[in-house]
């Protein structure tokens, strides 16, 4: 398995919006999400050891920023027929169980991960209040296995910051993740 790894960061770069469903059977647009402090969109799958590895992780902070009124969202766009773990239905399974603390939205057409340039998952897209990319790094250091307990937080750091300031850091590492599975080209 190779790993794949987003481009840095395009300071300002606008939030594309949306309307997709979501594992609670409600649709949710980008400004339904967007928080008063910031927007994190963030790109995982149900099967991708990547996400798997961190999932605990993903919930912490994303109720974390969420107190720091940054709106959180993720999205699944892989192709669900190709990769049935990927499937709405095992969508709303992992969405309870991991108890998710923010919507668990289905790009079924891919449409908005082809908007957004979304490359892996996890992949992380971290906007300022006027919704402009602040951040496109990495959650923490963890690969395919977590990072030790105490490795700093760089995900929520860097939205900490954005909250605080409305500007990301200008140091950020990328994430690392499975690739996002495409459809065939029609």
């Amino acid at each position: 398995m190779t790993a794949n790894e987003p481009p840095v960061c395009d300071f300002n770069w606008p939030a594309p919006d949306f309307r997709l469903p979501a594992t609670d059977g409600r649709m949710y647009t980008r400004d339904d999400i967007a928080g008063p402090n910031g927007l994190l969109i963030m790109f995982i799958c149900n099967h991708c050891p990547y996400v798997l590895a961190v999932l605990d992780r993903i919930v912490r902070d994303g109720k974390a920023l969420q107190e720091l009124g940054i709106g959180v969202a993720a999205i699944c766009a892989n192709d669900a027929d190709a990769y049935p773990d990927d499937s709405f239905e095992n969508m709303v399974k992992l969405a309870e169980n991991a108890g998710l603390p923010f919507p668990y939205l289905h790009d079924e057409e891919q449409a908005v991960a082809r908007a957004y340039h979304a490359a892996c998952t996890p992949d992380f897209f971290g906007f300022d209040s006027k919704l402009g990319l602040q951040y496109r790094g990495r959650l923490d250091a963890s690969r395919m296995s977590p990072a030790e307990p105490d490795a700093p937080r760089e995900l929520f750091e860097a939205m900490k910051q954005v909250a605080e300031t409305g500007e990301g850091p200008r140091d950020q590492i990328a994430s690392v993740g499975c690739s996002i599975k495409w459809k065939p080209a029609a």
